[in-house]
């Protein structure tokens, strides 16, 4: 049993996270750059309009590294070659992070219980 097979509950948990995140933050970057923006257009000051502006772009870009860390790492971890003797473990942690409400990773958590 590999170390993905014994933490299937913890690699669950933190992709039930990451789908969270991946919901929560582009609405918040919304609703908060509607609210900076609008501020700053009642205010009518080129100057605040332009700090909103580049306030709701440091988040969009925020918003999207969060959005595709999961999908960064596993681009990264499948470039490495050599660890063929690890691949079928790796790829419970992948599965429990990329999609933890469906598939293996809740018959490894159901049968791990």
């Amino acid at each position: 049993m590999g170390f993905c097979q014994e933490t299937v509950e913890i690699w669950s948990l933190i992709g039930k996270i990451l789908f969270i995140f991946k919901i929560v933050i582009p609405i918040l970057i919304i609703i908060f750059g509607m609210i900076d923006l609008g501020k700053a257009v009642v205010a009518s000051k080129d100057d605040e309009i332009k700090k909103a502006v580049k306030s709701l772009g440091m988040r969009a870009l925020a918003g999207v590294f969060i959005f595709f860390v999961p999908t960064l790492v596993g681009f990264v971890i499948g470039l490495a070659s050599g660890f063929d003797d690890v691949k079928s473990d790796y790829e419970i942690c992948e599965h429990c992070v990329a999609s933890p409400f469906g598939g293996y990773c809740t018959e490894a958590v159901n049968a791990k219980n």
